[in-house]
């Protein structure tokens, strides 16, 4: 009913810079709040940031003043953006979305299946 799909993970260095892409599609008729969700190797997962359809956000403090989420209530589309990226940021990014669904089908809490970043040297 609704696919999400992130996109940017990869190989950075301590102290660089990376973007993750988060896109929905499907039956889609609205999106409430939308989040970032990361997994440390061997860890839960863990919420880093969520942001409102309008516009409020709210950050895990490991990563408050170094990262930046957005998103695109049009395209359905959501953005992290992560500076000065550690060693501890290591982990699975999963993008969530509580979407309202089309044809008074509900609401789907729904989740991509994950990027990895790895920061590494």
């Amino acid at each position: 009913q609704v696919q999400l799909v992130e996109s940017g993970g990869g190989l950075v260095q301590p102290g660089e810079s990376a973007r993750l892409s988060c896109t929905a599609s499907g039956l889609i008729a609205s999106i409430n709040t939308m989040a970032w969700y990361r997994q440390p190797p061997g860890k839960e997962r863990e919420l880093v940031a969520n942001i409102t359809r309008s516009g409020l956000t709210e950050y895990e403090p490991s990563v408050k003043g170094r990262f930046t989420i957005s998103r695109d209530n049009a395209q359905n589309t959501m953005a992290l953006h992560m500076n000065k990226l550690k060693p501890g940021d290591t982990a699975v990014y999963y993008c969530n979305a509580e979407t309202q669904l089309e044809f008074g089908l509900g609401v789907l809490d729904a989740w991509g299946r994950g990027t990895l970043v790895t920061v590494s040297s």
